[in-house]
């Protein structure tokens, strides 16, 4: 980047009191609380939000069941804006399978972070489209297809913005006929809302130490389809959850099946990624979990809409980075606040970000700039987010133990001391670090998709819209690429083949018979999970040209 820089440079800039990296609902809700006080004070303060997606929600995929706490207090008539919050959650089931049977668990050993009365089952995107409607409407500067690809530093070492990436360029990174110098947009203060696993958002954690005194962050994959069902089976507002089959009772995971309006549904099957087998694959594992009697009987006669699938970062209160550094600040999955044992996270990140933006918002009116914004951090710690992220604190520690203990610790962490144990347990290990050779393990044998109730990997990227410029370069880097073959190949069975669910990574044989990895990058959503889960962290996830991945239509 720096020499096409310097060969058409320099970049053109443009000022804000406010960047914002991610238009998820972490950074639409910073955006909107920051132009809210402006409104309020009768000042001016510019905010503008750079999205990577092709439009607002293009990119967004979640469950989702949420909890309105946080949207009461940044829109309190909300229902008279018209948030598409639609379907009331009705019921709460929680299953334990086994291969055949379901046992449902009884009302009253199901601990309240999994009793949903009071939420909604929503799409996260099109609640996200509407936060970025409100967004404009107060006059925030949103632009949709523009990836922060680079952070920019002033000299004292703080952050002074971001650069968007260049367009137009070809696999080998040189300028084409529709070439597009980046641009640079420049910030008293610079909100990092990328979601989970985000690109600069790793970068930062590292330039400025800020795990330093946290755990290791662990996170897990999501993979979610939606499907339009038989009226007969289909229940407003009914929400289920289960553990157990198809996953053994050492690896942590667990399906959501939530029903929305429309005859719609929502599947979608959770796998932590600190699994040790290199043979499983969490899109097959979810694909044999809708064979079960009492899923499928939902899904008989009906037809699939859309599939996408996203990290989840889960690691909670004892995972959580420093907050701050000179100019800026994390919020939302970037930093890591979703509830893992609620199961939610978008009410956590819309609170975050509300939080970041009174502090940058104070700080702009005492004519600071570019420093670290020390309220926000401490306004956490007061929180009601604070308060649930601690009373959840042990449960991903606990469940990490297996099915069978973890449940029962789980029952009396948060059942009989209502989350108020006087320990705290820790995270010891990035996911990375857990996967073992495949010598120690065998081969799991998968069974095919029938194209009706299961799915190939292809069949399913296609119906996440997903699209990237063929002669782009490939936004999937490798360290060293001889790592493939030599470590991944040879000591743990290539598992890219398997945890990606995309398809993008597969092992080839070159004409002289020697085995290669091939990365179809054009097939990418965007979940992140191989910058996650790659052995020895030797695949890099960077950002696309402006506008590429999926396009989630109601997920």
């Amino acid at each position: 980047m720096a020499s096409l820089v310097e060969q058409y440079g320099p970049r053109e800039a443009m000022e804000y009191d406010v960047v914002i990296v991610g238009g998820g609902p972490a950074g639409l809700s910073a955006a909107i609380r920051l132009k809210q006080l402006a409104a309020e004070q009768g000042r001016e303060v510019s905010v503008c939000v750079l999205e990577k997606g092709s439009e607002v929600g293009a990119h967004i995929l979640s469950g989702a069941v949420m909890d309105p706490i946080a949207m009461n207090e940044l829109f309190p008539n909300w229902k008279e804006l018209g948030a598409p919050l639609n379907t009331p959650v009705t019921e709460d089931q929680f299953l334990f399978l086994t291969e055949k049977k379901a046992t449902k668990t009884p009302g009253w050993a199901l601990p309240a972070c999994f009793q949903n009365h009071g939420n909604y089952v929503i799409s996260l995107a099109n609640v996200v489209r509407w936060l970025g409607q409100q967004a404009e409407s107060l006059g925030v500067e949103i632009f949709p297809g523009f990836p922060a690809a680079e952070v920019l530093y002033n000299e004292d070492g703080s952050v002074k913005g971001v650069a968007t990436g260049n367009m137009g360029v070809d696999r080998e990174g040189n300028p084409t006929d529709a070439f597009q110098l980046g641009m640079e947009l420049h910030a008293k203060y610079t909100f990092f809302a990328e979601g989970s696993r985000g690109h600069l958002g790793k970068q930062l954690m590292t330039k400025y130490q800020l795990n330093k005194d946290a755990d290791p962050q662990t996170y897990a994959i999501g993979i979610k389809e939606l499907w339009e069902i038989d009226p007969t089976m289909h229940k407003p507002g009914l929400v289920i959850h289960t553990a157990g089959w198809p996953l053994d009772a050492d690896t942590y995971g667990g399906s959501f099946l939530y029903h929305l309006e429309n005859n719609q549904v929502a599947v979608g099957y959770v796998v932590g990624l600190a699994y040790q087998n290199p043979y499983l694959s969490p899109y097959e594992e979810f694909q044999r979990y809708k064979t079960h009697p009492e899923i499928r009987k939902y899904f008989e006669g009906g037809k699939r809409i859309s599939y996408g699938a996203r990290a989840l970062t889960a690691g909670g209160l004892q995972s959580l980075p420093k907050l701050t550094f000179p100019g800026g600040v994390l919020i939302g999955c970037d930093a890591g606040f979703l509830n893992a044992s609620r199961i939610k996270g978008s009410h956590a990140a819309m609170k975050t970000g509300m939080m970041a933006a009174v502090a940058a918002f104070e700080a702009l009116g005492a004519g600071r700039a570019q420093d670290e914004l020390t309220a926000y951090p401490e306004a956490f710690k007061t929180s009601w987010l604070h308060e649930e992220l601690y009373k959840g604190r042990n449960f991903k520690p606990f469940m990490t133990q297996g099915l069978y203990k973890g449940t029962l610790m789980v029952g009396i962490d948060q059942l009989l001391l209502r989350g108020k144990a006087p320990w705290t347990l820790r995270h010891k290990h990035a996911d990375h670090e857990c996967l073992r050779p495949a010598s120690d393990f065998k081969l799991i044998v998968y069974p095919k998709p029938d194209g009706k109730l299961t799915f190939d990997r292809l069949s399913s990227v296609f119906i996440s819209n997903t699209n990237h410029a063929e002669e782009q370069p490939v936004h999937l880097t490798l360290k060293d690429p001889s790592v493939p073959v030599n470590i991944n190949l040879a000591q743990y069975a290539g598992p890219e083949q398997r945890y990606c669910p995309a398809g993008v990574y597969e092992y080839v044989q070159n004409d002289a018979g020697q085995d290669r990895l091939q990365i179809n990058a054009q097939n990418c959503v965007h979940c992140k999970t191989c910058d996650i889960k790659d052995p020895t962290q030797n695949i890099v996830w960077v950002t696309p040209e402006g506008g590429g991945g999926p396009n989630y239509a109601g997920m």
